[in-house]
Formats: C-alpha cells, structure tokens, sequence
C-alpha cells in the first residue's frame, strides 16, 4: 500500500468538498478500494499503485473545471468520474471571457467587446471609450481577473479619480478608505460577479487585487500587473501621464472612460482626450471606441444616452451659430 497527496491549492475546501463533505463523500463512493481522507487543502490517498493513479487523474480533472468554471456541481463530478475521457461542457468560446460565480459565463456580448477581448491579446496598453452601460470595464475587469487566474499577471490594480479631477476627498467623513469606496464601488461590484467574496476578501487584505484612487499611483512602478484606469475622462493631462509612465515590465494597462461625462471645468482639459490625439499612432496602443449598440444594461438606458446626445449636439451646434 503506498499514499499519494494531492493539494486543492487556493480553493474553499466547501466549494470543493462540498457543505458537510457532500461531493468528498461521494467521491469516496466511486473508489471503495481506497482510503480516501481530506485534511484542509490536501486530499490523502492511500492504497494500490493502478487505483491511486485512476483517482488522482479524475481529481486533477476536477480541479481543472473548477479553475475553469468556478464551481463543481455534483452533476459535473459524476460527470467527470464516469466519464473514460473527460469532456468540456459545452460552450461558446468566441465570446466567453471566463466563468464567475456559481459558474456564470461572462462573455464579450457586442462586437465591441469582443473587439477589446481580441486587442487584449496583441497589445499592453488600451483605450476604451463610450457610454454609460456599454460594458467597457466591465469587460476590462473580466480581462484582469482571467490573467489573473491563468498566472498572466501577479496582481490587479483598480483606479479611478476620486469625486473629480482634484481628488478633493477632505471634506468627507471617515478615514481614506471609507473616503474612497463610494467612488470605487462599481469596480468591486463587477469583481464581486466574478471571484468567490471570501477568495475576493483573501486577494483585497494579500493586496493581489488593489484598488485605489488615482493619487495613490503617483511614484510606483507596476510590473506583473493588470491595471485598469476607469473614468479616464474626468484625469487632466497631468494625470494620465503620470498614470500611463507607471507602466512596468510584463503589465497589461486598459483605460476606460466616456468623453460625454466629462467633469472638469473646460472639455479641453481632460486627459483622456488628449490621449487619442498623442498616441494614436504608436505601436502596441490600441482603441476601442463603444457606441449606444453595445449598451447591455436596461433597454432604457440606450435610449436615455441617445437624448442626452441629441440634446448636447443641439446646444453645441447653438453655440457655435
């Protein structure tokens, strides 16, 4: 009789195990030759060489559709263990990006997004523009948690200029951190569709997963790394720059924004704009530019977007008579 250990890693031993050992029972089941016992992360094998080895594949094959899907039903277990070739479920692969949790598909939905998901492959740096709702970093943040979960990167930094521009925080209550999450809150909103809340409570206290405002950036060096810049419209040219040259080695950047909300006291001042008119041209710096079509939230919300245009071209067009 010889032993073999197998180590789940990082995953919640009740995802794996199941609520009260349910799915590790069954699992147990399927090899009644075996002595089969868990301990934490580490599942402890013990019995004849041709048996151990039959179950350590079948277990590797669950952890690999764990990581992939972000769940094991018991369903996909019997599945897996049945199976003499272990099958993938079905998908559509040109649109998913990865799976959240319970096993939800986040895909690339509009052409655009799909664009921004191929780009990502040839290119470090990416602007990515357009309306409320069009799931422009929400698609970015599927993008840094699949580098993430594939090793790609070591780390996933979240910014966003707090309140304005300015970053003019004192006047709130509460300490910095209390300051900024109202500000950050949609970027932990989208996080929160997609890793475990206790693996994303892990990465957030580790700081694998940062999120911060704009300010914090200003002298560091961010290699292995996945950063996004959100409501890149609202930076000065100052700031995006700055932002931009904290980009190290082996870093992916994508910058998000919508050029109709821009907040600052002139239209001209802003970052974001400023950027489309300097880089266009340079190698390995994409741009996508969403439009209304890619607006996924509420059928409404398309429809609102479109009179805020309308009425914004109007009164430009005014101003200039």
């Amino acid at each position: 009789m010889i032993e073999k250990r197998i180590s789940i890693g990082n995953i919640d031993p009740i995802d794996f195990y199941g609520v009260n050992n349910s799915k590790f029972n069954l699992l147990k089941e399927y090899f009644p030759k075996l002595k089969i016992t868990a301990r934490g992360d580490e599942i402890i094998i013990q019995g004849e060489i041709n048996d151990i080895e039959i179950l350590n594949t079948k277990i590797i094959a669950l952890l690999e559709h764990y990581h992939r899907y972000n769940m094991l039903t018991v369903a996909n277990l019997k599945r897996i263990i049945l199976e003499d070739h272990v099958v993938a479920d079905p998908e559509d692969a040109e649109s998913v990006i990865l799976y959240g949790n319970a096993g939800k598909a986040i895909r690339a939905r509009t052409p655009n997004q799909r664009k921004l998901v191929e780009l990502a492959r040839t290119n470090d740096l990416l602007f990515a523009t357009g309306p409320a709702g069009s799931g422009k970093t929400y698609t970015a943040i599927a993008l840094a948690v699949r580098a993430l979960r594939n090793r790609e990167v070591k780390r996933i930094v979240l910014s966003r200029p707090a309140v304005e521009a300015g970053e003019s925080l004192g006047f709130l209550p509460g300490d910095m951190k209390e300051k900024v999450d109202p500000y950050l809150q949609p970027l932990y909103d989208a996080l929160s569709d997609m890793i475990p809340p206790k693996k994303l409570e892990e990465y957030l206290e580790s700081e694998v997963i940062q999120i911060a405002p704009l300010a914090y950036m200003r002298g560091r060096t961010l290699n292995d790394s996945f950063v996004i810049l959100d409501e890149a419209q609202n930076t000065t040219r100052n700031q995006l720059k700055m932002f931009l040259t904290r980009m190290g080695i082996s870093a992916k950047f994508v910058i998000t924004g919508d050029m109709s909300q821009i907040d600052l006291p002139r239209r001209g001042d802003s970052g974001l704009i400023h950027a489309f008119k300097i880089l266009k041209d340079i190698k390995g710096i994409a741009f996508v530019e969403f439009n209304s079509d890619d607006i996924v939230r509420h059928r409404l919300v398309k429809d609102i977007v479109k009179a805020y245009n309308e009425e914004q071209e109007e009164r430009q067009g005014k101003n200039e008579e």
